[in-house]
């Protein structure tokens, strides 16, 4: 593993260690913690949502975190509340562990930017 890789890997564990200090549970995975922003961005709540909505969340918090560098844009809010992403330019291809670190990174980017959290 690279150095940038480990650095990576420790700053995931503290984001995923303060996220179960504020809702009590840590997220099992990158999609727990995607599912947790999704419903976040969506703004209605906790509620409980169908497969097909936790799907929907997912890709808003995927579409979120992505629009950072550039990738997707909010395009609408629809009359249910929910956003609606366009993709503003082509998502290199990445094999799935580059997809996830990717993620990981914007995930990070996220936290730091919408709540002010440094990840160190």
């Amino acid at each position: 593993m690279f150095k940038r890789d480990l650095e990576l890997e420790k700053r995931w564990a503290k984001l995923l260690e303060g996220l179960k200090e504020t809702i009590g549970k840590k997220p099992a995975d990158l999609n727990g913690v995607l599912f947790l922003i999704g419903v976040q961005e969506l703004g209605q709540g906790n509620k409980i949502f169908s497969k097909e909505q936790k799907q929907d969340l997912m890709h808003i918090a995927v579409c979120k975190v992505l629009s950072y560098d550039g990738f997707y844009e909010l395009d609408h809010v629809d009359q249910d509340g929910w956003p609606h992403w366009k993709l503003t330019k082509e998502l290199p291809h990445f094999d799935l562990l580059d997809q996830e670190k990717l993620l990981k990174i914007q995930v990070l980017e996220y936290f730091e930017k919408e709540y002010e959290i440094v990840i160190e």
